[in-house]
């Protein structure tokens, strides 16, 4: 694997780490502003409603822009982001910090894929793409763990200067390791958004909405449901999410290698076996060990449908891949809001802290046949495609 690519995952990991520690620093936050711990929230709520604007609105900007200058562009933003977050005086500020920085995540790891694919020979593409994600499922497991330990320790601003460092040496890896790319001169915006015409780019954002969600309907509330429903105690809560964040480097990376050869059938199996565990779970909370274990199995296999659903998204968008792909990434964080609201709505009908893991198998399971009606539709239209024209005599003559 080229040298660029870890310049990527660099990228990826700091930018993974900044989505998700805010969670952890909420009390550190609220304490320092003297707002509510719900008003600290609004630190996570903010940087998702950034991510799907930002996608699609700084991959538009950079159409006319190399590839290589729009990622090193991004991560210069989301150095900026993170620095405003570590000095702001203010809660407003620090708000405004985290919209900067979240308004490069889409844009990054959308053109991110389109560049990682054009590293590698056609038949490790999905390889590749993995790879540049495997810089964020480790911020789930190294990243944010160890940046919610250092804020509590030594105060939240520091953590967004580690980050800040970390999108720095991005920035430098970018520069230094990635090709130049020449600046596009054909898709512009206009072809840009004609390739999401292609129905099956929309279906492939519809099972990453769907396939992801469902991953999310389940961690979303992960808490509580080991504390409350498997009587794990507080403190076991953190190592069992470093168990799923080892499933997600797992997944990704199996993933990734199987997508090279075998997309569809392997996606299909990935939603499968997604939806089995989630139900798995839902009949099993109560169990610690089944908790454990299958904790492990929906970072596994929900990551694992990551890199096929990238690729997909690209090869059906290949005149002008940037636009679909990063707007997929922000399908995935559609899908994890989407999740969390609906697993929220089943807690609050009293369906229990367990129900929505329920939800998530239902949402893998509409995933999977989002996929399957996918692959027929794509094998009828080769069948057709294949089939040649025959004229008759007479067809001939009157076209004569």
């Amino acid at each position: 694997m080229p040298l660029a690519l870890l310049a990527l995952a660099i990228g990826a990991f700091g930018i993974g780490t900044t989505e998700f520690v805010a969670t952890g620093l909420l009390p550190q936050v609220a304490d320092t502003f003297g707002v509510s711990i719900p008003a600290a929230g609004y630190l996570v709520t903010a940087y998702a409603v950034g991510v799907l604007v930002g996608a699609p609105v700084m991959t538009l900007l950079g159409t006319r822009t190399s590839r290589k200058s729009m990622l090193a562009l991004l991560m210069l933003i989301f150095v900026a982001g993170n620095a405003l977050c570590a000095a702001a005086p203010n809660f407003p500020l620090l708000l405004a910090g985290r919209i900067l920085a979240s308004f490069t995540h889409g844009a990054f790891f959308g053109i991110g894929s389109v560049v990682a694919a054009g590293l590698v020979a056609p038949q490790r593409r999905a390889a590749a793409i993995s790879m540049m994600f495997t810089g964020l499922t480790v911020a789930n497991v190294a990243g944010v763990p160890l940046g919610t330990l250092v804020g509590q320790a030594a105060g939240w601003r520091l953590t967004f200067v580690l980050i800040t460092v970390l999108g720095i040496l991005g920035t430098l890896g970018i520069l230094r390791f990635v090709p130049a790319d020449p600046r596009p001169q054909t898709a512009g915006i206009s072809g840009e958004i004609s390739a999401l015409r292609n129905p099956q780019v929309l279906l492939a954002m519809l099972m990453t909405i769907l396939g992801f969600g469902g991953v999310f309907a389940a961690i979303t509330y992960i808490a509580p449901i080991l504390t409350e429903v498997s009587s794990f105690t507080d403190s076991s809560v953190v190592w069992i999410l470093a168990i799923f964040g080892a499933g997600l480097v797992l997944g990704n990376i199996i993933g990734g290698r199987l997508a090279d050869t075998h997309l569809m059938p392997m996606l299909c199996t990935a939603l499968l076996l997604l939806c089995a565990t989630l139900l798995c779970f839902y009949l099993t909370a109560t169990h610690q060990a089944a908790a454990v274990i299958c904790t492990f199995l929906v970072g596994f296999f929900g990551f694992a449908t990551v890199p096929p659903l990238q690729k997909r998204v690209l090869d059906n968008a290949a005149g002008a891949p940037t636009l679909a792909s990063s707007l997929n990434i922000g399908a995935f964080n559609l899908g994890n809001a989407l999740a969390a609201w609906l697993g929220g709505l089943t807690i609050t009908a009293g369906h229990g802290y367990h129900s929505p893991t329920a939800v998530g198998a239902a949402m893998a399971a509409t995933a999977l046949l989002t996929a399957i009606a996918s692959h027929r539709l794509e094998t009828r239209r080769k069948q057709r495609s294949s089939i040649p024209t025959h004229h008759t005599h007479a067809e001939e003559v009157t076209a004569h």
